[in-house]
């Protein structure tokens, strides 16, 4: 049995500093998660924490479960106003 996964797609800056729009990811937690991608793209570690980090469409904790999880979008600050 394969996993569970979770669709992780990625938004401006964010995509730019992933170099992907989305991607599938094996981390069990919020905070995990995080860390994961700071690790694995140090470009976007460095904005990681300004981002808004929705999971199905909701801001969480870092010790959410991500199991269920169907997607988790990251967000950068956008500007304009």
């Amino acid at each position: 049995m394969e996993p569970d996964v979770t669709r992780v797609r990625y938004f401006a800056a964010a995509e730019e500093a992933a170099g992907r729009p989305e991607e599938d990811r094996p981390e069990t937690t919020l905070g995990a998660l995080r860390e994961a991608l700071a690790a694995d793209y140090p470009g976007l570690g460095g904005i990681l924490p300004r981002c808004a980090v929705l999971v199905d469409g909701e801001r969480r904790d870092d010790d959410a479960a991500l199991g269920d999880a169907e997607t988790v979008d990251v967000l950068p600050p956008f500007a304009g106003g």
